[in-house]
């Protein structure tokens, strides 16, 4: 069995082994794409290929789509080239579900896939003539919030932009300038508007999206290399529009465990391939069964019904507050939460962190009692359900290989967000009272003691990528086990940061708190533990 057109006309063999494969005519479809393009997606990466594209082929089964998905890579070129293009596209998803059972579906929807390379004259024409042709409606991207950054980590102009800015858009060698230079192609070459849809997981992605594309279009304005209407093309909501979206889908790293079952079906050729830009690919994708996004309906040339496939449209208003209560209150900070103390007391999975009682009493209240109060309902998604299926579903499934370690990494990044918003809603309510909160404080004194990068058995361990890692461990490496004076001397001034924690923690009224827990789990092997035993009762 062969992932390829040529093994998948061998059908009964796959169907005899499970898999769910295509009820329409890729051929005819990709014919039909390739004359009238509906829909390009940025971004050939795992999130896509188990979301976006299994969408679309939901829909193409169901016949109410009759033009599939063409991707593109604009970072990692090697994805189209070493794993694409010699499967033609194909791809397979194995959904892993949290009763213990898996779902394999041969995922055929992607029907042309091309190298966003202005460098290279094939690629880069292809790519204009889809943006030329008018019936495509939307453009999406998956390239990650830095993706979107036209400036490096200190805020200097990323020496790429820098030379677009000035050479125009015949030509850019930067992610975004190669994005403008095709909506610049589209500009002269048809009428008809287009959406600009980010489906990365930050906030305002849309925004994000714009801020960049119209900073290309300003300066190519600026310096006569683009027309001048072309800045007002990009600014005209009914020419170009940049809908906010929220995207939630769990999609690890493709997992030996999967690719065993995969192999076992007698499946060739599913070696996972590490590029030379250190990008981790197979031609398999695993994924959790849950899925939820929510779109800014924005489209100036219309849009497929993807509403069909699961997709929920809303007002701009309703996407915030949906993002707000993902990222704020019912998903994320609990990851956070279960990510500190799990790489502390060892643990490998998030799912066997869910068997330990206070790991889970921990996230519960967090959940149900300290976020939940202050959530605002968006309507489309229950908040107490969205928690429930969190806790009950998500985090324990056993197949899912997600790992504290990697939901650990830029934790100082994510502290504010996830936690520092419902500590300033508490601050404003007249209901509330921010001294009812316990365990959002546990977690930062937790964070602080993971910063030490001494486990809870006083074993050194490997602490995750942080940008703040060279500024913070040496404030942390003061603390040791068994100290119980000068803690808050040490991190007295880390509690005053703002930008870390989104409030002052003094100001606040949690810095005792917080030093008070980081005392006592300070105070020898075993502390962290019994800190968690007597906060979470």
């Amino acid at each position: 069995m062969e992932l390829n057109k040529k093994g998948l006309k061998e059908r009964q063999q796959w169907l005899d082994k499970g898999y769910h494969l295509s009820d329409y005519d890729r051929e005819e479809v990709a014919a039909s794409t390739r004359k009238k393009p509906l829909w390009i997606h940025f971004g050939a990466g795992n999130i896509f290929r188990a979301f976006q594209a299994n969408i679309v082929e939901k829909l193409l089964n169901e016949k109410i789509l009759d033009r599939g998905l063409i991707v593109a890579e604009g970072f990692d070129y090697e994805i189209i080239e070493k794993m694409n293009r010699p499967h033609d596209d194909y791809s397979i998803l194995v959904t892993l579900k949290a009763d213990g059972t898996v779902e394999k579906s041969v995922i055929g929807s992607v029907v042309e896939s091309c190298i966003l390379d202005s460098d290279n004259e094939e690629e880069f024409t292809r790519l204009k003539e889809i943006f030329s042709n008018p019936s495509l409606q939307m453009a999406t991207f998956t390239i990650t919030e830095k993706g979107y950054s036209l400036v490096d980590g200190s805020g200097k102009l990323l020496d790429s932009v820098e030379r677009d800015f000035k050479m125009g858009p015949e030509a850019p060698s930067s992610y975004i300038g190669k994005i403008a230079s095709l909506l610049y192609t589209r500009y002269r070459n048809t009428e008809r508007g287009i959406a600009m849809v980010s489906m990365d997981n930050c906030s305002h992605n849309g925004d994000k999206l714009y801020e960049a594309i119209h900073t290309f279009a300003k300066k190519w304005a600026e310096n006569g290399m683009a027309a001048p209407g072309f800045e007002y093309y990009v600014k005209n909501k009914n020419c170009v529009s940049f809908p906010w979206t929220m995207i939630d889908k769990i999609t690890p790293r493709p997992d030996a465990s999967v690719e065993k079952i995969l192999n076992d079906d007698g499946i060739e050729g599913l070696d996972p391939i590490i590029t030379s830009k250190n990008t981790y690919v197979a031609p398999f994708v695993n994924a959790e069964e849950c899925e939820y996004l929510v779109v800014e309906d924005a489209f100036p040339n219309g849009r497929p019904e993807l509403e069909k496939g699961g997709v929920m449209f809303s007002d701009r208003e309703t996407v915030d507050k949906v993002e707000k209560m993902k990222v704020c209150t019912c998903l994320n900070p609990l990851h956070t939460a279960l990510a500190v103390f799990g790489c502390l007391l060892g643990y490998k999975k998030i799912s066997e962190e869910m068997k330990d009682e206070q790991l889970r009493k921990l996230v519960e209240k967090i959940g149900y009692d300290e976020g939940l109060p202050v959530v605002v309902d968006p309507k489309v998604i229950d908040p107490k359900e969205f928690i429930d299926t969190v806790i009950h579903v998500r985090f324990v499934n056993p197949f899912m290989p997600d790992t504290p370690q990697r939901i650990a990494t830029d934790t100082s990044q994510k502290l504010a967000i996830r936690f520092g918003e419902t500590i300033k809603k508490y601050m404003a309510s007249d209901t509330l009272n921010v001294d009812d909160l316990t365990l959002i404080p546990l977690v930062f004194a937790g964070w602080i003691r993971y910063l030490m990068g001494v486990n809870d058995q006083g074993e050194s361990f490997e602490r995750s990528p942080d940008p703040l890692l060279e500024t913070l461990t040496p404030i942390t490496s003061k603390l040791s086990l068994g100290m119980e004076d000068d803690v808050e001397d040490i991190v007295g001034d880390l509690l005053h940061n703002e930008a870390i924690f989104g409030v002052d923690l003094y100001q606040a009224g949690l810095a005792d708190k917080v030093v008070g827990y980081l005392k006592e789990m300070c105070a020898g092997t075993g502390a962290v533990r019994a800190v968690l035993i007597k906060y979470t009762r």
